[in-house]
C-alpha cells in the first residue's frame, strides 16, 4: 500500500468491476503508508492488507510475517474465481498461490521498466508469463508488450495489451483571484508562463535532461514547476542551482491540488527516458494542455508528433529545448496540439474502456 501509478490504476478498475457487479477485493502485501483506514474508507469493497512486511524490520520477523501473509493469501484466493495481479513482485508471489488455490482466471500485469531491478528479476517474471500458471499477462502498452517479449522471452500468445485509463476530471472551474493564487503559490508572478511536469523525482523521469534544456532555453519568463517527490530531489536542485536557472525552477513536492494546477499551467513537459503508460500524461491530455514529451514508446502509443503533441528525443537536451521553444512561441500551434490531444483522451484513456477491455477478457476466459 503505497501512493503510486500502479495502486492508483488498481483502485480505478476495482471500482469498475464493483459497479458491474463483480465481487471485489484489493489486497496487499504490507501496508507501506499506514493507508489501509484511509482507503478502505474510501471503498464500498474490502481493502485488505495481509501484513506481510515490515520495513525496516528484521529478515527472519519478515520472512515469517511473508509466509503468514502468503498462507492468508492462498485461503482468501481459494475463494475467488478471477486475480488479477499487479507488478512484478505480486505477479511472482500471488499468481502461483492464486494455480495453487485453484482460482480458474489468474491475470497477472506488467507497467514497464522497474528501475534498479536485477537481472533474475526480469528472466524469472518471462518464464511466469509463459507458464500455465498466469492465463495471460496484461500489457499497459504496446511498448511494454515489446519489453516482455525483448528482455524477459515472454510469448507473444501470453501477452495482451490493455491500456491505462483514468476518470474524465471534472471541469476545474477556478476565479481569476483563484487562479492568481495558484500560480502564486509556485511563485509565478503576473506574466510569466507555466509549465508544469509531474512524477517522482528519480533517473526514469529524465528531469536531468529537462534542467539542461531549461538552461538552453534560457527564457527567463519562463517557470517551470516540478510537481513530485523522490531520491533525486536534492541532486536535481543542486544541478538547477549550478546552471544558474533556479530562478525558472520550482521543486513543489507532492501536491493534492494538481488537477487545478493543470488549469492554471501554460503547457506540460513529459522528459521521461521511459514509461508504461503515464497517468500523469493523460491528465494533463484530459486538461488540454499542449505537451512536450519525448519520443518513447510509451509516448507514442498515446501521442502523435505534430497532431497531439511535440515530441523531442529522449536523453537529448538540446531536442526538448528547441521543441519547448517552438510550443512557447506559438499560440495557434499550442491550442491545437492541445485540443487534439482532449479528444483523443476523452475517446480512448477513460476507466469505461478500460474496465469494459479487462471484462471482455475475464469473460473470455471464463468461457475457455
Amino acid at each position: 500500500m503505497e501512493v503510486a501509478g500502479a495502486q492508483r490504476v488498481l483502485f480505478l478498475l476495482a471500482d469498475y468491476l464493483h459497479a458491474q457487479g463483480y465481487s471485489v477485493q484489493a489486497v496487499f502485501v504490507y501496508d507501506k503508508q499506514n493507508l489501509a483506514a484511509d482507503w478502505q474508507r474510501q471503498h464500498a469493497y474490502p481493502v485488505v492488507s495481509l501484513g506481510g512486511w515490515n520495513p525496516g524490520g528484521f529478515v527472519l520477523a519478515n520472512l515469517l510475517r511473508l509466509t503468514a501473509a502468503s498462507l492468508r493469501l492462498f485461503l482468501l484466493l481459494r475463494r475467488h474465481e478471477v486475480v488479477l495481479t499487479y507488478t512484478p513482485h505480486s505477479n511472482l508471489l500471488g499468481l502461483p498461490l492464486a494455480w495453487l488455490a485453484g482460482t480458474r482466471v489468474r491475470l497477472g500485469s506488467h507497467h514497464g521498466h522497474i528501475e534498479n531491478a536485477p537481472g533474475w528479476l526480469g528472466w524469472l517474471h518471462g518464464k511466469l508469463t509463459n507458464s500455465v500458471i498466469c492465463s495471460q499477462m496484461i500489457c499497459v502498452s504496446s511498448q511494454v508488450r515489446s519489453l516482455a517479449q525483448r528482455e524477459e522471452g515472454a510469448r507473444l500468445e501470453k501477452l495482451t495489451v490493455i491500456e491505462n485509463g483514468i476518470t474524465p476530471p471534472a471541469e476545474v472551474v477556478l476565479t481569476d483571484a483563484q487562479k492568481q493564487a495558484l500560480r502564486e503559490s509556485l511563485g509565478v508572478l503576473p506574466g510569466q508562463i507555466l509549465w508544469v511536469t509531474v512524477g517522482r523525482l528519480m533517473v526514469q523521469k529524465g528531469y536531468a535532461y529537462l534542467l539542461d534544456a531549461i538552461d538552453a532555453l534560457h527564457d527567463p519568463n519562463v517557470v517551470f514547476a516540478f510537481i513530485g517527490d523522490g531520491p533525486l530531489h536534492q541532486e536535481l536542485q543542486a544541478k538547477a542551482l549550478a546552471l544558474g536557472i533556479s530562478e525558472q525552477v520550482r521543486f513543489a513536492g507532492v501536491r493534492s491540488d494538481v488537477p487545478k494546477l493543470l488549469a492554471v499551467a501554460d503547457g506540460f513537459v513529459q522528459p521521461s527516458l521511459w514509461e508504461g503508460m503515464s497517468l500523469a500524461l493523460l491528465e494533463a491530455m484530459f486538461a488540454g494542455l499542449p505537451i512536450v514529451a519525448t519520443r518513447i514508446e510509451a509516448s507514442t502509443d498515446v501521442l502523435e508528433d505534430e497532431r497531439t503533441a511535440l515530441l523531442a528525443q529522449p536523453k537529448d537536451s538540446v531536442s526538448l529545448a528547441a521543441q519547448l521553444r517552438r510550443m512557447i512561441a506559438d499560440a495557434g500551434l499550442r491550442s491545437r496540439l492541445g485540443q487534439a490531444a482532449q479528444q483523443v483522451a476523452r475517446e480512448r484513456y477513460t476507466v469505461d474502456v478500460m474496465g469494459a477491455a479487462y471484462a471482455r477478457l475475464i469473460q473470455d476466459l471464463q468461457n475457455d
